[in-house]
């Protein structure tokens, strides 16, 4: 018996997936990257020298848009740790999810941000380091910052003293709420800033990043750099370094497109 029906549907079979690969090639992912679904998550990881109430401005806006979100407690010991934090909150999650990172966490986007279930990847004022990348070396081709001056050391691990914090790692942030933040501030270990990923997730995810022009604590111009490397889309925000704290709305705003919902 002829099977000559079968032959049409092999070719629209083979349409619909060429199709399908290039609306995700367009969308800048690759078909194994890209999360099937609407984003009904955003997992949101802070940086070094705070904690995850970094968050709790952009928090309720995102809530209020109907998403589930989740601030990771990073541990601020090591690479693999602080991975394997974010690599559990994820797991929890249930469906595609907009990861999020902020500062040294920049490092954790690019390392764990390869997960099935990221469907976007935002930074803000943060690090974008390439698989394996030596980004101490690639951070001295950009002006040191002042906040460098008041990073302490002990016992292997740094806090800032809390001028540094105040006056330049929170610039922008209202004192009484900056000296807030300061005491909250976690300690980071030493190490974790040289430490180097085994990948870059921003090479086949949609990214995005916010750029935080007044920043005393990592370099504009680094940050802008970092922003036209990965082809992301990318804001500006007249803040400096805890954006999410100073301008909240704007940071959602970018973490919502990410997600689909603006």
């Amino acid at each position: 018996m002829k099977l000559s029906w079968i032959r049409p549907l092999i070719v629209a079979s083979l349409l619909i997936t060429a199709a399908s690969v290039a609306a995700a090639q367009a969308a800048g992912q690759t078909p194994a990257t890209a999360a099937a679904g609407p984003v009904k998550n955003v997992v949101l990881v802070h940086g070094a020298w705070a904690d995850g109430s970094s968050w709790n401005k952009v928090i309720p806006i995102l809530q209020a848009a109907g998403l589930h979100v989740t601030s990771v407690q990073n541990p601020l010991t090591s690479l693999p740790d602080a991975a394997a934090a974010a690599r559990r909150a994820l797991a929890q999650q249930d469906g595609p999810t907009v990861l999020v990172g902020h500062s040294w966490s920049g490092t954790l986007v690019s390392e764990v941000g390869t997960d099935p279930k990221v469907a976007a990847l935002v930074y803000v004022a943060a690090r974008a380091p390439d698989a394996g990348e030596d980004f101490v070396a690639l951070s001295k081709q950009f002006p040191t910052m002042p906040v460098r001056a008041g990073v302490q050391t002990y016992d292997g691990f740094t806090t800032l003293s809390e001028e540094a914090f105040v006056n330049y790692f929170a610039n922008g942030v209202p004192e009484k709420e900056a000296k807030v933040l300061f005491a909250e501030q976690q300690p980071t270990a030493a190490s974790l800033f040289g430490d180097r990923t085994t990948a870059a997730a921003w090479r086949s995810k949609p990214s995005y990043y916010a750029v935080s022009s007044d920043d005393m604590t990592i370099s504009p111009d680094l940050e802008r750099f970092l922003a036209k490397r990965m082809k992301a889309k990318t804001i500006e925000v007249a803040a400096g370094h805890l954006s999410m704290v100073s301008h909240p709305q704007e940071i959602a705003n970018l973490i919502l497109e990410a997600a689909g919902r603006r």
